[in-house]
């Protein structure tokens, strides 16, 4: 009797009499990843900045960009609701209804705050524009927008707090600039490294 050839559905054919025998056709080999490979993609790639996908940065991207954008366009402390006189004999405007109480009252902080938030936003488009024309993520332009941008969002909260001083303020956003390039720039080898020499440095001292 001839046996005709099996032709599995999906695959190449069998031999004939392979599932007679009691021989079933080989699985599929497979694919084993190497060592180092899988080492690498657990290890430094997945701790990295390089392994983010772009269109994650993208959506942050966007997220800072309309968070500096509210910010610059609602200012702490409110507007003026109406004219306020010098003083009772002087009918002479002071502050005129709809300027910011903060520019009037806190100068220096508000130009700051403004600063902040237009660098913020700018930062933030600069970082948008990079990824749409494929810019690689762990371009300098990338990394540097990104951190331009995330750290102005706390220089105009620390700034928007008239209790503390605004040369400790702009200490504190330059603190956060270093530590986010210092995160998205070194691998993370180096990045614990730099952190145990800076903690160990400050605690001998």
């Amino acid at each position: 009797m001839d046996h005709q050839q099996r032709v599995h559905p999906n695959g190449s054919p069998s031999p004939a009499g392979d599932l007679e025998m009691g021989h079933p056709p080989p699985l599929p080999a497979q694919q084993q990843g190497h060592p180092a490979a899988t080492q690498q993609l657990g290890g430094r790639a997945a701790n990295s900045w390089v392994g983010n996908d772009s269109n994650t940065l993208l959506v942050v991207a966007t997220l800072i960009t309309t968070l500096t954008y509210q910010l610059g366009t609602s200012i702490p402390g409110g507007y003026w609701q109406q004219d306020v006189p010098r003083s009772a004999k002087d009918s002479t405007v002071k502050y005129h209804a709809g300027d910011p109480i903060m520019r009037d009252l806190h100068r220096s902080r508000y130009w700051v705050f403004m600063a902040a938030s237009w660098v913020g936003f700018a930062s933030s488009m600069v970082m948008t524009l990079s990824l749409l024309v494929r810019m690689a993520t762990d371009s300098r332009h990338v990394r540097w927008s990104f951190a331009v941008a995330y750290s102005s969002l706390v220089l105009t909260f620390v700034v928007s707090q008239p209790r503390t001083h605004l040369s400790l303020d702009i200490l504190i956003w330059a603190g956060v600039v270093a530590f986010l390039w210092v995160t998205v720039s070194l691998r993370p080898e180096r990045r614990v490294r730099v952190i145990q020499e800076l903690c160990c440095g400050a605690r001998d001292n």
